[in-house]
């Protein structure tokens, strides 16, 4: 991650995520993150701006515009998101003494084709989605995978964004928006995606406006196990991971999951995985 200050661009600092992986080390090769990035405060505007990869666009406060080619200028607010793709020219940002607050992620790969041909429709239309905080933790997470310089982290981040872009696309349908499963999922992914961020179960059920017992009652009928169980299966699933694709030691690895206490870290892992962290490790996750 490179983090600057660069007034041209806003008075507040900005993160680039420029993921450092050789591409022959990626296993998916249909779909990759070439960049990403955070502009809080943006002021910038771009005119007859033109681009070799595919952008996608994130609003999460302030307001501007966006035009595709000759198309007529649309209003961006906070909740839009918009595309900005090769072999057209766009005009786009905040309005003139304003700002807005962005997230962007760059990728290539015929993987983008695919969407245009089923569920990724008018790309030179503003979108609108409910932006609240499990989806901008989500694109934090992203951040943290591409930023890891794991090839595996890599080729996660470009799944978990295709996941972010339907998903941005289904707010759409108000059918399925207001599905039962839709919401399940939703709080299962958030769940995920908080690994690292620690909220507490109370936080958790607070930020989907649902109680404790509904919170374990959804997430004992998607995975069968209590809640504090399911955490811990998804906390090592995680751990199994940064283990066979970083140095990071065990006692690293724990407190970054939020386990303080190491032995306990490590007594969980083998409950269950059936060894320990240091074993998994030297037998290569076997």
């Amino acid at each position: 991650m490179t983090k600057y200050l660069d007034y041209m661009i806003s008075p507040e600092p900005i993160r680039l995520f420029n993921p450092a992986v050789d591409a022959s080390r990626r296993k998916i090769q249909s779909l990759s993150v070439v960049n990403a990035g955070h502009l809080p405060g943006r002021t910038m505007q771009r005119a007859d701006a033109k681009f070799r990869y595919w952008a996608f666009v994130v609003i999460t406060g302030g307001s501007g515009y966006y035009q595709a080619g000759n198309a007529e200028r649309q209003e961006v607010t906070a909740g839009s998101w918009f595309c900005l793709y090769p072999d057209e020219t766009f005009q786009y940002g905040p309005h003139a003494e304003g700002h807005w607050d962005e997230y962007y992620f760059t990728v290539e790969g015929s993987r983008v084709e695919e969407w245009l041909g089923s569920w990724l429709q008018h790309p030179d239309q503003v979108k609108k989605a409910t932006i609240d905080d499990s989806l901008i933790n989500r694109m934090e997470l992203m951040f943290m995978l591409i930023d890891s310089g794991v090839p595996s982290n890599l080729d996660r981040a470009s799944l978990m964004l295709e996941s972010f872009l339907y998903e941005l696309v289904s707010q759409a349908d108000q059918a399925e928006a207001g599905n039962r499963g839709r919401f399940v999922m939703k709080v299962i992914e958030d769940i995920a995606a908080s690994l690292y961020a620690g909220p507490t179960p109370e936080e958790l059920a607070a930020r989907h406006h649902i109680s404790m017992s509904t919170l374990r009652r959804i997430v004992h009928e998607y995975s069968g196990y209590p809640l504090n169980e399911f955490i811990h299966r998804l906390k090592v699933a995680e751990a199994k991971n940064v283990l066979m694709n970083t140095e990071k030691s065990v006692k690293e690895i724990g407190e970054s999951l939020g386990y303080q206490d190491t032995f306990y870290f490590s007594r969980v892992f083998k409950r269950i995985t059936g060894c320990s962290p240091r074993s998994y490790r030297r037998e290569g996750g076997q």
